[in-house]
Formats: C-alpha cells, structure tokens, sequence
C-alpha cells in the first residue's frame, strides 16, 4: 500500500487504559478535529473507576472492563484481552495509560500494531518513577516517547519523541505537568505517522 492510500484509510483503534485517559482525550480530540483520520472502535480498562471509562463514553465509545484480579497469570489475562481486542479487529492497538506489562503471547500476536507512550526519553529511564530518576541524576533535558511494544519493556523502536528542559525549581510533579502536555501532542502524531506508512519497525 502506498503511502498516498495510507493518508486516505480511517485507522481502527482499541485503546487500554487503567486510569484517568488523559491521553486518550487527546486523540479523541485529535479525531474530532480531523487532525488524524481514525475511529476509536472501543476502549477497554482493567479498573473499573478509570476516569478514562467515563471520557470514552461521553465521546460514544464502546467500554469494556476486565479486571485482571480475577485471572491466576498475565497470559491469562492476556488471552481474554486478545478475545475483546479481536471483536474490533483494529489497525493499531493504543496503550494510554494500560498500568501492565503485556506477556510475550500477545505481544507476538499483535506484533508491529501496538503503540505505547512512556515518560522519558528513551532508552533512558525505562520503567517506573521517570520524572524522580530524571532530577535525581541532575538532568538537564526530560521528556516523553511514543514506540512500538516488543517483549523489551520499553525497549520497542521510537515513532516520536518530545522534550522539555529540566528546571531548575522542579519537583517530579511540576515535570511530570510538562511532560503530560507533550505527550499530548505527540500521541496522535504517532498515530499519524502510523497511518503514513512512517512507523520504524526495527
């Protein structure tokens, strides 16, 4: 497919959150004013009092809750996540938020269609706590990534990323505003980038 038909297809996507969606508001936003062309087909949470539950359906999203307390392994899990996705069939499935590391089984499954933002500029300061780790190490650039998901947790190739200058008056909660405001922004420029054809694979 070229990229000129990539510009013109509606991508379909499923979108995982386990909290407020604020990212997930962003692209709802990005595909109301037309800045991305793509249909969100469902939204689905391991918590059932995810604020981003509430975002979805305002918009006329399609919501699934499925608790992961309930299930005995990740790949468990997993394998009930897989039956929700595959309803949609989506083009690309959208990590905003999902609070889980996703097993080696549905990572292979959905290989090449998984995007996720994380709060660093990687591959620095994969994992948990970024905004700390940045001013602890006396830092002076942060930021956010947007890449796609490989069994290397936070290890997958880089769409996108954003960065903002570390100040010197910050404390991880001041960064992490600044950082969310990128991320924002780049979350359905990936999603743009995707559907170009522009999306690095290795």
């Amino acid at each position: 497919m070229t990229n000129d038909q990539n510009q013109g297809k509606v991508l379909t996507l499923v979108v995982l959150i386990s909290g407020s969606g604020s990212n997930l508001q962003s692209i709802i936003d990005a595909i109301a004013d037309r800045t991305i062309k793509a249909r969100i087909t469902a939204v689905i949470s391991n918590h059932s009092d995810a604020y981003g539950l509430e975002r979805a359906s305002k918009a006329g999203i399609e919501t699934i809750v499925e608790p992961h307390q309930q299930y005995s392994d990740r790949k468990q899990y997993d394998q009930v996540l897989a039956r929700h996705v595959d309803r949609y069939s989506p083009d690309l499935i959208i990590l905003a938020g999902f609070m889980r590391i996703l097993s080696p089984w549905f990572v292979t499954r959905y290989s090449g269609k998984i995007l996720n933002i994380h709060p660093s500029l990687l591959p620095k300061y994969k994992g948990t706590n970024t905004h700390q780790r940045v001013i602890d190490a006396g830092e002076t650039e942060h930021g956010a990534s947007v890449h796609l998901v490989t069994e290397e947790l936070d290890g997958g190739p880089i769409v996108i990323q954003a960065r903002v200058p570390v100040e010197r008056d910050d404390d991880a909660e001041s960064l992490r505003r600044r950082v969310l405001e990128q991320e924002h922004i780049i979350y359905p420029q990936a999603i743009k980038l995707f559907a170009q054809g522009k999306v690095p694979t290795e």
